[in-house]
């Protein structure tokens, strides 16, 4: 992994029109408009999305991999997300969706509902076990939330709860399995994520709550869904689907929407919030210790969890429901209990244990305003008195999203005061002040104004 601090999102230059929308609504201060391009700055980003889902040109998207990437390895194991299942009606079967990807070229499957059982076991001995500490308990399952507290709120770090993601659990599992199956070695086995979001994608390139992450790429829901309902029109999955599919309960389909992992682990004294804006809004709270009273929080940076993230192919309300309509029919055929019901599910004989693979968040302040500690000083002290020039509206005219930014901004070298146009206007004003006041001065045939005046007066005496 590279030292550097990479982010997925990217601008289309040629898309851009430079209208500010993404600016106004990135959660961290990211994104600047300079020469009117959207700019984005890699310390800041987060990968949640949201500038993807606001751009009204749809200049912003981010990398992903295609399906061709998996031709670099000999197998190829595809991590199937409650979230696409969500994308298909619950009367599809998800057997069918299945034999769809083998017929995309996957050769195995694993459903990460079964990872979601198992990850919620963890999750729940885990907070009744809990006797130090702040609270509430943050979960770890989204990585974009991840990175804000990373950058927004490093304080909260020792509050995130150290287990693995579903995905992350299972990859590893998969690939350990897959190497001592097919006797092959880790390079060899490419293990596929199919995300709803680009957060997803920058953890694999530069993973944040793994040690070493075991999944090869991801490739968005978007991107596969058109392909994967062609196939799917031919899929028979009771004659053609041979390669046995790990998969779990109801409660581990449950991850994919709003409150499914709280349902999963069982808590009761715990909040489900999604949506950047909210989830910032609770983070705040929680570093104020004004939630302690509460023992967990489920946090996803997109509205509706994973089945609304910007890559998913279909409305997210819809999709939520497909999702709960699905849920409902597995439960007609599970245990009622959701102990009995999840352990129904759980069939990965020697599934990792978080603590062997989970990292620590590392804490990655968003405004360093130099590495020199004076230096930062001056700037600092320099940067308040900018801020007071400035008008203090936060219009977001001058290409950032408020005036301490832009002030930032500024004693950073990055823009210039006449960026705000209240301040370019009052220059363009006291400029124009000033050539008329110069223009009264201007010499007349040889004389002042003042001179020709006295001499008309003498002339008509």
């Amino acid at each position: 992994m590279s030292d550097s601090y990479l982010h997925s999102v990217y601008v289309i230059k040629d898309a851009c029109n430079g209208c500010v929308a993404c600016v106004k609504y990135c959660p961290t201060e990211a994104i600047r408009v300079r020469n009117g391009k959207a700019e984005i700055i890699s310390t800041r980003c987060i990968d949640c999305g949201e500038c993807i889902r606001r751009c009204p040109t749809h200049a912003m998207t981010a990398v992903v991999d295609t399906l061709e990437a998996t031709h670099k390895y000999s197998y190829n194991v595809v991590l199937a997300a409650p979230s696409l299942y969500a994308q298909f009606p619950a009367s599809v079967r998800r057997e069918v969706i299945w034999q769809g990807l083998k017929m995309l070229g996957f050769d195995e499957i694993f459903d990460l509902s079964a990872a979601g059982d198992y990850i919620a076991q963890e999750i729940e001995q885990y907070v009744q076990c809990y006797t130090g500490g702040r609270k509430p308990i943050i979960s770890s399952a989204c990585p974009a939330v991840l990175r804000l507290i990373q950058v927004k709120f490093p304080e909260l770090i020792q509050q995130v709860i150290p287990v693995l993601s579903p995905g992350e659990a299972a990859a590893i599992y998969v690939k350990k399995n897959v190497c001592a199956k097919q006797n092959l070695s880790e390079e060899k086995v490419g293990v596929w994520f199919i995300t709803p979001c680009p957060a997803k994608g920058t953890n694999i390139r530069q993973s944040v709550d793994v040690k070493h992450t075991k999944m090869a790429g991801s490739i968005s829901e978007a991107s596969i869904y058109g392909e994967l309902r062609r196939v799917m029109h031919n899929a028979i999955p009771e004659e053609n689907l041979k390669q046995t599919i790990t998969t779990g309960s109801s409660y581990g389909v449950g991850w994919g929407s709003c409150g499914g992992e709280i349902a999963a682990s069982g808590l009761e004294n715990a909040l489900s919030v999604q949506g950047v804006s909210d989830v910032f809004e609770v983070l705040e709270q929680i570093s104020m210790n004004k939630m302690n009273d509460v023992d967990f929080v489920e946090l996803y940076s997109c509205s509706r969890g994973c089945v609304g993230g910007p890559f998913v192919a279909i409305n997210r309300f819809v999709a939520e429901k497909n999702l709960k309509l699905r849920i409902r029919t597995l439960r007609q055929n599970e245990p009622q209990e959701r102990l009995a019901a999840r352990k129904s599910g759980m069939t990965c004989d020697g599934f990792p244990t978080s603590e062997d693979y989970v990292k620590v968040l590392e804490p990655r302040p968003m405004m360093q305003l130099d590495e020199d500690i004076n230096v930062a000083m001056e700037k600092l002290e320099k940067m308040d008195t900018v801020l007071n020039t400035l008008p203090g509206i936060d219009c977001g005219a001058c290409g950032a999203p408020n005036c301490q930014c832009l002030a930032e901004d500024i004693v950073q070298g990055k823009a210039f005061e006449t960026d705000c146009i209240f301040i370019l206007r009052s220059r363009v004003k006291k400029f124009a002040q000033g050539m008329i006041e110069l223009s009264t001065q201007i010499p007349l045939t040889g004389t002042t104004k003042a001179e020709k005046t006295k001499e008309d007066q003498e002339n008509e005496s």
